[in-house]
C-alpha cells in the first residue's frame, strides 16, 4: 500500500510563494528562498515542497506549462472568525481572493485565495 507524504508545488517565485505560505503559519526558514527545492514537515509529520521552475525543467526533458488550477489546498482554521481573520490579512498584505468569507450550506465558514502560482487555497473552520 502506498502512503501519501509528501505535496509538491511548482513554483514562478520561490520568495514570493514561501512569503504567501508563512502567512498561513507555516514555519519556513527565511534562508529558504533562494533554494530551488524546499521541504517542511508540518506538526502531523506530512510533508509540503516547493520546487521552482528550473529545477522541475532541468529533470523532465519536456516540461509542459501547467494550465488551469493544478492543485487546491485547504487549510483548517480553529475558528470561523479566524477564516476572516486570515483571508483579510492575506487580501491586506496584496494577494488575490478568490472567493471572500461565507457561511457554507455543509456547516463551515469558508473562504478561498489564490497562491502567488494561481493555485486555490481553501481557508475553513466549522460553524
Amino acid at each position: 500500500m502506498a502512503k501519501l507524504d509528501l505535496i509538491g508545488i511548482v513554483v514562478k517565485d520561490m520568495a514570493a510563494s514561501l512569503a504567501f505560505y508563512r502567512q498561513l503559519g507555516l514555519e519556513i526558514p527565511s534562508a529558504a528562498d533562494t533554494e530551488p527545492h524546499v521541504e517542511v514537515t508540518l506538526p502531523t509529520g506530512f510533508r509540503i515542497a516547493w520546487d521552482t521552475r528550473e529545477l522541475m525543467e532541468s529533470i523532465y526533458e519536456e516540461w509542459p506549462e501547467p494550465q488551469g488550477h493544478r492543485i487546491g489546498l485547504a487549510f483548517l482554521c480553529d475558528t470561523p472568525d479566524d477564516v476572516d481573520s486570515f483571508y483579510h490579512n492575506l487580501i491586506e498584505a496584496g494577494y488575490q481572493g478568490f472567493k471572500p468569507p461565507w457561511d457554507a450550506f455543509w456547516g463551515q465558514r469558508y473562504a478561498v485565495v489564490c497562491d502567488p502560482d494561481g493555485n486555490l487555497v481553501d481557508l475553513f473552520a466549522t460553524l
